[in-house]
């Protein structure tokens, strides 16, 4: 009795564990589109993208921008999003790989409720 009790403790915490990681990422996923941030704001306002692509973001403005999925201040939406992170002027990265279908905010951190600086990544 104590080893199958032992056994279904081992199972639960198991499986509580692979609940709360991650997702794998993909490292052949393609990048399948390009959002651009300018002094204007971001551009598309909105992606649509295939499950398990990346979104890349490129900053061509003069400062930096810290993207991150919403909501804010905790960015838990969308947690592919927030590999793109700080990104200087010039600088580049793209999204983890978009594993679950949905609609994803992201937003600037540093000026999170300005909506030149908000968009959507939508995935199908």
């Amino acid at each position: 009795m104590k080893a199958q009790h032992r056994r279904n403790l081992l199972a639960v915490w198991l499986l509580a564990i692979v609940s709360c990681s991650k997702p794998p990422t993909n490292p052949n996923g393609t990048v399948s589109t390009t959002v651009t941030i300018t002094p204007s704001g971001v551009t598309p306002k909105s992606v649509e993208v295939a499950l398990g692509s990346r979104v890349k973001f490129v900053n061509n403005d003069t400062v930096e921008h810290e993207m991150g999925s919403d909501p804010h201040p905790d960015h838990t939406d969308c947690p592919a999003i927030n590999q793109v992170g700080l990104l200087k002027p010039g600088e580049q990265r793209e999204t983890g790989n978009l594993v679950i279908v949905r609609t994803c905010g992201y937003h600037d951190h540093e000026d999170p409720t300005n909506p030149k600086w908000q968009g959507t990544i939508i995935t199908k």
